[in-house]
């Protein structure tokens, strides 16, 4: 899982060779690990490449009404996470829609007449400090050796960057096909990309490279972090006196327990997602190290009491499973 969140596309005889095992003992336990919901690897397309802005929405609802809201949201391809907060009054998801069009649907006609739903918060991001790759999510490191970690692929850095693309790309057919196929499976072959896209298998690899470039799409490799023991995860509110917010982010980044960091619009100017083991580690880390940042004014801690779907992928119980 390690080597995957280095190289999501790495070929299992390289995986091998760098853990010392065999081509086909990676390939059994990779297999495994997608048939009992431990794992997906998928492209996730990012909207801010493709020109479109990123918000995230808080909703209340009325009692008895959240899991059947939840359920719909993670329904709708434009919606890539939904979570159930508060006391199972609250949900939380993001809206990366791919369109203009996609997103004033659901924000401004929707979910605004949408009986059960009390209020609607909706937060545009404005700089993404970490997160949107398996890779940054710390909980395996120091799981392989550091020559390990090095052989599998290149394991690039999270690099800061506004969440808009001020030279948006437009995308082709044959991208489009090929985005498709990547949505639901990260692996797929060039043989298979080709096909679908009605391209030679050298012109699939040199569109793929330049998406990946470009940042339209990410490999990402999404894991159930129940099945690995992190179940106290919670939403992180901060508000951050406005010069220290470039600063809170970058530190946020740094935190193994933070898999995901954004600066926001709205009453909290910071949003970030938290894994930790259990209630008293969270409460150790937001108490000692995130309530000592210097800038923090205030912090809101809103536990996840359900995971509807995470990066595209839905979640029966603490399991990853296919969207149908």
């Amino acid at each position: 899982m390690r080597a995957l969140q280095i190289d999501p596309r790495a070929s299992f005889a390289s995986v091998a060779t760098a853990l010392g095992l065999t081509e086909t003992a990676v390939r059994r336990r990779y297999r495994r690990l997608l048939a009992d919901g431990v794992i997906r690897v998928a492209g996730i397309v990012d909207p801010g490449a493709l020109g479109q802005s990123k918000w995230l929405v808080r909703l209340r609802c009325r009692p008895g009404s959240v899991t059947a809201i939840a359920d719909a949201l993670a329904r709708r391809v434009d919606v890539s996470w939904v979570a159930i907060t508060a006391a199972e009054a609250e949900v939380t998801c993001p809206v990366p829609s791919r369109t203009a069009e996609q997103r004033d649907d659901l924000l401004g006609r929707r979910l605004a007449r949408t009986a059960p739903v009390i209020d609607i918060n909706a937060s545009a991001m404005l700089r993404q400090f970490v997160g949107g790759r398996g890779h940054y999510w710390a909980a395996l490191h120091g799981t392989l050796t550091p020559e390990e970690e090095s052989r599998p692929g290149d394991g690039a850095p999270f690099v800061e960057s506004p969440v808009v693309a001020r030279d948006p790309i437009t995308l082709t057919m044959p991208d489009e096909k090929m985005l498709e196929l990547l949505a639901s499976d990260g692996r797929a072959g060039l043989v298979d990309l080709a096909a679908v896209a009605g391209l030679t298998p050298g012109r699939a690899s040199r569109r793929l490279q330049a998406l990946l470039r470009r940042r339209v799409v990410h490999i990402d490799v999404e894991i159930a972090a129940v099945a690995l023991g992190y179940r106290a995860r919670a939403n992180l509110w901060l508000r951050v006196h406005p010069p220290a917010v470039k600063t809170v982010g970058r530190a946020l980044a740094r935190q193994p327990e933070i898999a995901f960091a954004a600066a926001v619009t709205g009453p909290h100017n910071i949003h970030a997602v938290a894994h930790c083991r259990d209630l008293n580690e969270l409460f150790e880390f937001t108490s000692d190290r995130l309530g000592s940042m210097t800038g923090l004014q205030s912090m809101e801690i809103s536990p996840l009491l359900r995971h509807v779907k995470q990066s595209g992928t839905l979640l029966s119980g603490d399991r990853l499973v296919e969207l149908s």
